[in-house]
């Protein structure tokens, strides 16, 4: 019989609320259907509030980026009970999880006889499925203060230069040109122009804007997409990366319904490309001390 391990902190599961597993696929077109309805009812704040929990849950999958936001849209910081309780504080009586989706991961036990030809080798991790599992919004916590979490307030302090630098790894040549204006940028496929004159807030934002699209250039899409939907896309994520280092960037509401359109396919694949460009970003920022280029800006895999 094969033994189960799991990859990720010990959540215990909340007893009080039963709920029936899901798939991943399942999982995100719930959350898809509850999107659109809420849009179609004229409160697109709703959109905002998943971008937002983009910005805040990068490390997490899409699929439960969705889930965190739908169910506690003011989320910032959340972890399972066994790692709340690491840090000295526990979930305050009456508080409901968020609930998400783990990994279950298997151990594949090779036969004796293979196993003894090469005993580094002997046991495979595969993935057996995904179970129910709680997770908890620091708001919802009590106990020991926890260290204050950096937060940059409209100054992209380093991360400016760090997000050159990534720029540069990819292999896309940045250019400061008046030649482009009244256009604060421009992205040509492996170039990247920039009005100068901007403020440091401002000509980040841009250069976030204007990644995303050589980034969007290179992913590979399911749907054929429109201009307005490349535009709006590229605006997102720059939201979501500025968002995440303290940049106030206004609402994203308006702006972003036209994502959707009536089309449920479409804004899926919209909202989860935003995701993992976000989080290919984000990530290179927080480990900008790694010089290894990724290839071709590959985006961020999900769970």
């Amino acid at each position: 019989m094969n033994a189960t391990t799991s990859t990720i902190t010990p959540i215990r599961e909340n007893p009080q609320q039963p709920q029936p597993r899901q798939t991943t696929k399942e999982m995100i077109a719930a959350n898809v259907k509850c999107l659109i309805e809420q849009l179609e009812a004229g409160h697109s704040d709703a959109l905002t509030a998943y971008l937002n929990a983009m910005s805040r849950f990068h490390s997490y999958s899409f699929g439960n980026v969705l889930e965190i936001a739908r169910q506690r849209p003011t989320a910032t910081r959340v972890a399972g009970m066994y790692a709340w309780n690491q840090l000295g504080r526990s979930v305050k009586k009456g508080e409901k999880g968020i609930r998400i989706l783990a990994p279950i991961i298997g151990i594949k036990r090779k036969k004796d006889v293979e196993a003894e030809k090469d005993i580094t080798k002997q046991n495979t991790r595969v993935l057996v499925g995904f179970r129910n599992a709680y997770v908890f919004d620091v708001e919802q916590t009590e106990g020991v203060e926890l260290p204050a979490m950096r937060e940059v307030y409209g100054d992209v302090g380093e991360n400016h230069d760090r997000l050159v630098s990534f720029i540069e790894r990819q292999g896309i040549e940045l250019v400061f040109t008046e030649k482009i204006a009244p256009a604060l940028g421009m992205s040509y496929g492996g170039r990247i122009a920039i009005l100068p004159g901007q403020s440091k807030a401002e000509t980040f934002a841009t250069l976030l804007h204007e990644l995303a699209h050589e980034m969007l250039h290179k992913a590979e899409r399911r749907t054929a997409t429109t201009k307005v939907v490349r535009e709006t896309e590229a605006e997102a994520i720059a939201f979501v990366v500025g968002k995440a280092v303290g940049l106030e960037a206004g609402t994203a509401s308006a702006d972003y319904i036209s994502l959707y359109h009536g089309n449920a396919s479409l804004l899926i694949e919209s909202l989860e490309v935003i995701q993992q460009a976000s989080a290919v970003i984000l990530e290179a920022l927080e480990s900008s001390a790694t010089a290894e280029t990724m290839p071709d800006a590959e985006l961020a895999r999900v769970a």
